[in-house]
C-alpha cells in the first residue's frame, strides 16, 4: 500500500462533513422523533465551526412510493406528506444552510455525494438516525471506496439502544469505517 492510500485520519486525505437528515420531521414530536436530536445538533455545529463545511442531506419522500416504499408509508401514515411540506426543512439553527442533497432513500450515498467526495477521501458522517440513514449511507460510502468516520455523539438514533447497536455494527467494518467522538476530531 502506498502512502497516498493510508487512512484519511493520518493527514493525507481531505475530510468532508456530511450531515444526514437533520430535519423538522426528526426533531419535532411525532412518530419519527429522534430523542437525542438536540445533542447531535450541538456537536454538528461544533464540527462545522471548526472549519469543516457541511454537506447537508434531506430525506424527501417520493409521492409515487415505488415498490416496498408503499408498504413503508402504510406503516407511517402520518408521514405521507408532500415533499414541499416544511417538515422536511433542515432544522439546524447553529449551522449555515446553503442547499442540500435531497433523496427519497435511507442511504444518502449516490451520484451527488460521489461527485463531491473523491475516492480515497474521508466522509465524516453526522445526523439522524444512526440506526437507519447513517448506517445505510456509511455502508454505501465504504463500498464506494471512501473512508468513513461516524461521529457517535453527532449522531442520534431512534433510541439509545438502537444507536449503540448501529455503532457496534459499523465498528465491525474497521478500518473502512471508524466510530469516534467529536472531541477527537476537534482536537
Amino acid at each position: 500500500m502506498t502512502s497516498s492510500n493510508n487512512r484519511a485520519s493520518t493527514g493525507g486525505a481531505k475530510r468532508y462533513l456530511v450531515v444526514i437528515d437533520m430535519q423538522h420531521a426528526f426533531h419535532q414530536s411525532g412518530e419519527w422523533h429522534v430523542p437525542r436530536y438536540d445533542e447531535a445538533a450541538r456537536n454538528i455545529a461544533a464540527l462545522s465551526d471548526s472549519g469543516l463545511d457541511p454537506i447537508l442531506t434531506r430525506f424527501v419522500p417520493d409521492p409515487t412510493e415505488n415498490g416496498s416504499w408503499s408498504s413503508y408509508y402504510d406503516r407511517w401514515q402520518s408521514m405521507r406528506l408532500d415533499p414541499a411540506d416544511p417538515i422536511w426543512n433542515i432544522a439546524l439553527p447553529d449551522v449555515e444552510v446553503h442547499g442540500s442533497i435531497d433523496l427519497p432513500t435511507f442511504s444518502k450515498w449516490g451520484e451527488k455525494l460521489a461527485e463531491r467526495i473523491p475516492v480515497g477521501e474521508e466522509v465524516v458522517l453526522t445526523g439522524v438516525a444512526t440506526d437507519c440513514c447513517i448506517l445505510a449511507t456509511a455502508l454505501g460510502a465504504a463500498d464506494a471506496g471512501r473512508f468513513v468516520t461516524v461521529v457517535e455523539d453527532a449522531c442520534a438514533g431512534q433510541s439509545d439502544a438502537a444507536h449503540q447497536q448501529a455503532l457496534n455494527l459499523l465498528e465491525l467494518l474497521s478500518p473502512m469505517i471508524r466510530v469516534v467522538k467529536s472531541d477527537s476530531l476537534l482536537a
